[in-house]
């Protein structure tokens, strides 16, 4: 690491208790860690707790997100008013997002050429910036005009920066008897946030780094993995749930099976542990759901992680996504960028988190994948391919969609499937191939992703989500052609589309009617019959317009034995004659 600059622009040393600070959160998004809306990543909360630690006082803190500056004129203000402007952001894999837009290139400059005190930027950013945020794409390390870039952690830096006066601060990665102290002084930033709290989910994070060196992602860059303890996270989330959150994802760990044991086999205890002692301390818990969970864990260790897996389902809220890095089925690209797991040992892991996550709430067996029932089910596999790595070639697509395919006919469940191309970034083994290959396959890569969008998602979502299902608690957070769309707090959450134009941040439950490739339609469950309106009625599976229609000029109905004729579907896994129930 390089040591940064031993002075600061603003001149003379400055008393911590006279700082006047603010955060601006450009989002993150990381092979293990997510920063977008509804999520607060780490960095932020724990900053603000490094910044209070170094004697800042916590009311002269302030917390904005990139959205609420473009939202907000206004707020600028405080940027440009702080004696100490602290970016953090950053994302090492592209992704769409619907709850908010990551900070650009030139909205990071623009922070920094408004801010008139000390200028502080860190967070993933620091392994690179591309011109966008997308896949197929190089990236570059750049300073974007600030007047120092943590290198290291910016939670560290923000600290020593405090501590020294803004005068300068040695790179460093903090530990975790900091991150013990920072974690809890630090929560009460989500109060700030725009979403809190009906609308925001904590990522927490239980390890970092990765035993393993995958030749594009930048995990192991934070070196091997080294892991808090139950206690130290349990203490942070009953901190958080001081500050209003409900909702948690465990996403900030390469894999959630290592937790507390040697950074490869499952640890049951520790993970009861975690998982028990934040039910107990947030009784009234909303979600809580996971992120990353190694395949090769699985067929390594295939009875402990089965007890694990049955430890997670039996705590977690449905809906809990275990994202499998397989990455590619191809044997070739395997090779060639040490990928750890075969599609045949990744199948076996898809078959295990089925047999032992796949059954729903209600459910009489809870062992097994259901198909039936009226709830997602609370524990399966996602899958995640990237392309554009080195050794990718044509039958290398051939090779995924026959994996996929397998899935699919075997009768298993994948609560979703992630198809990009690589980023390249500096200090990862494919900064010196690049883009070039998923440049190159770019024209093949659109049509493959659009047969596997067709041929498996539509297909998946149906199993996963028959008709009828319900989705709890749907938040409302657009309009478009005469719809209302929105979705679950959670991981992977499914976009939901409700005809009509409901009132934005209502909550609702949701009746799943139609699909789509990763989105489905929905009606409000359960729907008063008295009062739906003639699209909602259409919407339902086997209700053509005409029957609606009748529906509508028959009403008000006392039972539905007074239904007209023509009213042949069963309508009792959607419908009700009464008041539709309303979800706080």
């Amino acid at each position: 690491m390089t040591e940064a600059p031993a002075s600061t622009p603003t001149g003379g040393a400055r008393d911590p208790a006279s700082l006047a600070v603010v955060i601006v959160d450009g989002y993150v998004d990381e092979p293990a860690h997510f920063g977008v809306p509804p999520y607060i990543s780490t960095y932020p909360r724990y900053t603000a707790g490094a910044l209070v630690d170094a004697g800042v006082p916590p009311e002269r803190i302030r917390y904005h997100t990139i959205d609420a500056l473009r939202e907000e004129r206004s707020n600028w203000r405080d940027v440009a008013g702080a004696d100490l402007m602290i970016y953090v952001g950053g994302m090492t894999v592209p992704g769409k997002y619907v709850g908010g837009t990551p900070a650009e290139p030139d909205e990071v400059r623009e922070l920094a050429w408004t801010a008139d005190g000390t200028t502080l930027m860190g967070g993933p950013v620091k392994f690179g910036v591309g011109e966008k945020n997308e896949g197929a794409s190089d990236t570059e390390r750049k300073d974007l005009d600030y007047d120092f870039v943590a290198k290291g952690d910016i939670e560290a830096a923000a600290y020593d920066l405090v501590s020294s006066g803004l005068e300068g601060f040695g790179d460093r990665m903090r530990g975790y008897d900091e991150v013990e102290r920072w974690a809890s002084k630090g929560a009460f930033v989500v109060e700030q946030h725009p979403n809190h709290p009906e609308y925001l989910i904590a990522e927490l994070e239980t390890s970092r780094g990765c035993a393993y060196r995958c030749s594009f992602c930048t995990e192991p860059l934070y070196g091997d993995p080294n892991f808090r303890t139950a206690e130290s996270v349990v203490r942070e989330v009953d901190r958080l749930a001081d500050s209003g959150i409900k909702h948690f994802r465990i996403g900030r760990q390469a894999d959630i099976l290592a937790f507390g044991g040697d950074g490869e086999a499952p640890n049951p205890d520790a993970l009861r542990d975690l998982y028990g002692g934040i039910r107990e301390v947030v009784p009234d818990l909303g979600t809580l759901h996971l992120d990353n969970m190694n395949p090769v864990t699985i067929v390594d260790y295939p009875e402990r992680s089965r007890e694990a897996i049955r430890i997670i389902s039996e705590h977690n809220t449905p809906g809990d996504t275990a994202a499998f890095g397989l990455e590619s089925a191809d044997p070739v690209v395997q090779e060639e960028n040490n990928l750890l797991v075969s599609a045949a040992e990744c199948l076996e892991a898809v078959r295990v988190v089925n047999e032992e996550g796949g059954w729903r709430p209600g459910d009489d067996e809870k062992r097994g994948p259901s198909l039936d029932g009226d709830r997602l089910p609370k524990l399966l596999p996602g899958i995640n391919l990237v392309h554009g790595l080195m050794g990718e070639r044509p039958e290398t697509y051939e090779h995924n969609k026959r994996f996929l395919e397998q899935v699919y006919d075997e009768g298993l469940m994948l609560r979703r499937i992630n198809i990009r191309q690589v980023m390249a970034f500096a200090g990862t083994e494919m900064s010196e191939t690049g883009a070039e290959i998923a440049k190159e396959h770019k024209q093949q890569f659109k049509p493959y992703k659009r047969e596997i969008r067709e041929e498996i998602d539509r297909p998946m979502l149906r199993r996963v989500l028959p008709p009828g299902t319900v989705l709890e608690g749907v938040h409302a957070e657009y309009h478009q052609d005469g719809k209302t769309f929105g979705r679950q707090l959670g991981t992977y959450s499914l976009l939901v589309a409700v005809p009509g134009e409901r009132p934005l941040g209502e909550t609702m439950d949701v009746a799943v009617v139609d699909y789509g490739y990763r989105s489905v339609t929905g009606v409000p469950y359960p729907l008063d019959l008295n009062a739906a309106s003639l699209d909602e009625l259409t919407a339902i599976p086997g209700v053509g317009r005409r029957t609606a229609g009748d529906i509508v000029v028959g009403r008000p109905y006392a039972s539905t034995a007074e239904l007209p004729e023509t009213t042949e579907v069963d309508l009792s896994r959607f419908a009700t004659l009464g008041t539709p129930r309303s979800v706080d």
